[in-house]
């Protein structure tokens, strides 16, 4: 297992086909996963309110598959060191950065960029990456490891089932743009 670790922020974990492919790549051993439960918290508030005729029963079950399936994956620990962050702009974005440190994660994906700025990070060696740039780079340094995880995705959307095109297109859809364009030319292995 690598032991490059990140910590996914809510805005990764929804929307579901964004979660759906970093939690299979999180299965792959090519990184770390980790997450805390407020973080949880906040993916399915998010989703709630977006769509507040979906069943908050239905939206644990997802939960429990992540917290299960990838081992190692709760940080707990880090709220007493929130009150200490205040370099970052958002107050509320605090525990992302307290339980990035207390999980020793190298890097935090987001699609919130502008709240993490570098010199609040690069204290605590922790970088920043978008998820479109962080799963472009997981493709570049294995492509095979990379395909079966998508393939395994894909091969779970049954209503309906989704062509290697149509898959692209959803990641386009969810802001994955470099990452469905690199994807393309594996389109046979997905």
């Amino acid at each position: 297992m690598s032991m490059y670790t990140v910590l996914f922020d809510a805005n990764v974990l929804y929307p579901a086909p964004m979660r759906d492919l970093l939690m299979q790549l999180a299965l792959s051993d090519l990184f770390r996963a980790r997450w805390t439960e407020q973080i949880n918290d906040e993916w399915i508030e998010a989703l709630l309110k977006k769509e507040p005729d979906r069943d908050r029963q239905k939206l644990e079950r997802p939960r429990t598959l992540m917290n299960t399936a990838v081992r190692g994956c709760l940080i707990e620990g880090y709220e007493g060191l929130i009150p200490s962050l205040t370099a970052l702009p958002d107050p509320n974005d605090r525990h992302v950065l307290a339980a990035a440190i207390v999980g020793r994660c190298d890097c935090i994906v987001t699609q919130n960029l502008k709240d993490f700025p570098d010199e609040a990070l690069a204290p605590h060696g922790i970088e920043i990456q978008h998820p479109d740039e962080f799963l472009s780079n997981l493709i570049n340094l294995s492509p095979g490891a990379f395909c079966a995880s998508v393939q395994k995705v894909r091969a779970r959307l049954k209503n309906p089932p989704y062509t290697a095109a149509e898959y692209l297109d959803v990641m386009r859809n969810v802001g994955l743009i470099a990452t469905a364009s690199e994807l393309a030319e594996f389109d046979q292995l997905i």
